[in-house]
């Protein structure tokens, strides 16, 4: 059960975001987002939107960093990935 941040490299409202996932639930990830004053309204399907101004408060709190390549891959690993085919639905 790992909780995983990619780098903030996406640019909206005036930041760059990353993304927190979990490798294990949405449980885990919902409660690693609350413990971390992430407000629900940043979850998106299957991964929370973090800002770079948390990026290092997510991480000491014990989520993993890893590349944006390596969350996707274990994401989709997990059974947990939501695909843009299924967010239109």
């Amino acid at each position: 059960m790992t909780v995983l941040v990619d780098p903030p490299l996406w640019p909206r409202h005036g930041t760059v975001w990353g993304h927190l996932v979990s490798d294990a639930s949405y449980a885990e990830l919902h409660a690693f987002a609350r413990r971390a004053g992430i407000p629900r309204r940043a979850f998106d399907h299957d991964h929370y939107d973090v800002p770079v101004e948390r990026w290092d408060d997510v991480v000491a709190l014990g989520a993993q960093p890893v590349s944006t390549r390596d969350l996707v891959r274990r994401l989709r690993a997990s059974g947990l990935r939501v695909t843009a085919r299924e967010r239109r639905v």
